[in-house]
């Protein structure tokens, strides 16, 4: 079997979908791997480093002719779909449910795609889950960010000039990044406090130092590990209940997201106007909407002396390690979908119904 690894393609991207050391491991297994010229240069990998693992270099048109497997991180783009071919296997992040014209496209071209952001949340898809491996790293990134775009230090500091107080940082979503951010803000120092839809986040944000504010909660539940979508009669008392940490917060980090629909809007303008001047908002929802009404993706907008900075933040910007991970999650999707180097295309188990989208130019998902 082929393995094609394409350069990405989607501005400011700098991951590649296989590390050299996990191109060696495939090849190990029987696996042929094509790497696009120059696929992992921005994630400091060199063609040489893959070549001396096994791999051949090739341009992309070569790669779409001569792979059966086309693996990206980001999805397939139009110029990805006038190469696509019936043979072709799809894996990428698809984003399906709010990409139907892609999904739509695929089809009419006869391949099938497997999409990376459906991985089932059981403890038997959690070393292929690449949502949950690169949102770890935008939460200890947003804080990173965030210390950048302050005007303060996070720790308690005694100096002879006298005391800095510790600052305070207000995490939204007790996710995976919202995990990460916990930890990373606490161990700088930082008086941490988190609020989430989810109640049962709360012994999670607690372990790692983090405040819970909590709101009563009666039908709000995750739903396959993701939140739902709040009422919007919780919306509102979560908002009161929030609004005096967040009037105090020197940073704020939002991550809260809802699979396949627009982010919830936690943070409206005119709460951004009642915070402390020089406060900073990081909302890592930028792209599906943002949780801050005036985000703006990829900008930064001042309110008031507030800073809102809508972004992904994040593993495009650690991408070495965000490659490493991601490549870790493909090799062992890979793993589980084969057998003797051929798709075993076993549609009654969990994780592969649920990431197989379209086979042989038939839409299974919506």
């Amino acid at each position: 079997m082929n393995i094609g690894i394409l350069k990405e393609t989607q501005k400011g991207e700098k991951r590649v979908s296989l590390s050299p050391f996990i191109t060696k491991q495939l090849v190990e297994k029987g696996f042929e791997v094509i790497v696009e010229k120059h696929a992992g240069t921005s994630s400091s990998y060199e063609d040489s480093d893959y070549e001396e693992f096994g791999a051949s270099i090739a341009s992309r048109a070569d790669v779409f002719k001569d792979a059966q497997v086309l693996i990206k991180i980001n999805p397939f783009d139009e110029h990805d779909l006038e190469l696509i071919q019936k043979r072709h296997i799809l894996m990428s992040q698809l984003f399906h449910k709010s990409s139907p014209e892609l999904i739509k496209a695929i089809a009419e071209k006869g391949a099938s795609a497997f999409s990376m952001d459906a991985m089932p949340r059981i403890s038997r898809a959690q070393d292929m889950d690449v949502l949950s491996s690169q949102n770890n790293l935008a939460g200890y990134k947003a804080v990173i960010l965030g210390a950048y775009e302050m005007t303060k230090i996070f720790p308690l500091m005694m100096t002879a000039a006298g005391t800095i107080t510790p600052s305070r940082v207000l995490i939204y979503g007790v996710g995976v990044a919202g995990l990460q951010a916990i930890a990373t803000a606490k161990r700088l120092g930082a008086v941490v406090e988190a609020t989430d839809i989810r109640t049962e986040t709360k012994e999670q944000a607690e372990s790692l130092g983090a405040k819970f504010i909590s709101v009563e909660n009666n039908a709000e539940v995750s739903e396959g590990g993701y939140a739902k979508e709040a009422s919007s009669d919780y919306a509102e008392r979560q908002k009161e209940a929030v609004n005096k940490s967040l009037f105090k917060a020197d940073l704020v980090i939002t991550t809260a997201n809802v699979p396949g629909r627009k982010a919830p809007l936690l943070i409206t303008e005119d709460q951004v106007n009642q915070m402390k001047n020089g406060a900073v908002i990081i909302d890592l929802a930028a792209a599906q909407g943002g949780n801050c009404e005036v985000s703006k993706l990829k900008e930064t907008v001042n309110v008031n002396g507030v800073k809102v900075i809508g972004t992904t933040v994040a593993p495009e910007s650690v991408s070495t390690n965000a490659s490493e991970l991601y490549a870790k999650n493909i090799y062992n999707f890979i793993m589980h979908l084969t057998e003797d180097l051929n798709f075993k295309w076993d549609l009654e188990e969990e994780i592969t119904d649920e990431t197989l989208i379209v086979q042989n130019g038939i839409q299974r998902k919506n």
